[in-house]
């Protein structure tokens, strides 16, 4: 990938010509701030599609530009064994006005928008001689003709895989089981620890009203022992 190329400031003579100076380095970090490598193109984060014969896909772009875009052109093309084939081309003017696309292909129609940055095509009904490289590419005169291409790789099927879940299955029961039994677990903790100090202090209130009473007897029965001795 190239880097975006660089700006230059001749400048001369004191104060006057270091404002000038500075002023010019304040805006240029202000344009290129977050955005280092300018003009860039992307297919998304999966660069490929596996896809079944006679069914239609989208061939996903977007582009970026951090300082903006003008007269932004852009085009689709197969890669044919080496020989690029142009799918479809535009220029979009300025920012937010839609391009006007000329298709090459009588299966190919532009679903994109210029004010999404969005640039994707779709290919109907599609063949096993469909399958391959396509590249979407785009040039901004913005910055200095600066240019950047994407990659997006099609597989076409007769049929898609089904994918066995059966272990998917079986991992996440055993994982909610285990789950389960841990939430059991601390419930069943918890009445324990906050059911078994009431029950203690029951019984201790119990050995206390025990003794009280079992005294108060004694001390009766001693006081009326007394008193036999003294008549």
């Amino acid at each position: 990938m190239a880097s975006m190329d660089g700006h230059g400031w001749s400048v001369s003579g004191g104060l006057g010509a270091g404002v000038l100076l500075y002023a010019g380095l304040a805006v240029s970090l202000l344009l290129g701030a977050g955005c280092v490598d300018g003009l860039e193109v992307s297919t998304g984060k999966v660069s490929f599609l596996e896809a079944t014969n006679g069914s239609t896909v989208l061939l996903p772009c977007t582009y970026s530009s951090c300082i903006g875009i003008n007269k932004l052109y852009f085009n689709w093309h197969y890669n044919d064994n080496g020989t690029m084939l142009k799918l479809c081309e535009a220029v979009i003017p300025k920012e937010n006005v839609e391009p006007v696309v000329g298709v090459y292909h009588d299966r190919v129609e532009f679903v994109g928008s210029s004010k999404k940055s969005n640039i994707s095509i779709l290919l109907w009904n599609i063949t096993f001689e469909d399958e391959g490289e396509y590249v979407c590419f785009a040039r901004n005169p913005k910055e200095k003709n600066r240019n950047h291409s994407a990659i997006y790789t099609l597989i076409v099927v007769d049929q898609l895989k089904e994918i066995d879940n059966t272990l998917t299955t079986v991992i996440m029961f055993t994982v909610g089981a285990l789950v389960g039994c841990l939430v059991l677990f601390m419930v069943g903790k918890a009445l324990v620890v906050n059911f078994m100090p009431k029950k203690e202090d029951k019984n201790k209130d119990c050995l206390v009203s025990s003794t009280v009473v079992d005294n108060t007897e004694d001390g009766r029965s001693g006081a009326k022992a007394t008193n036999k001795g003294k008549a």
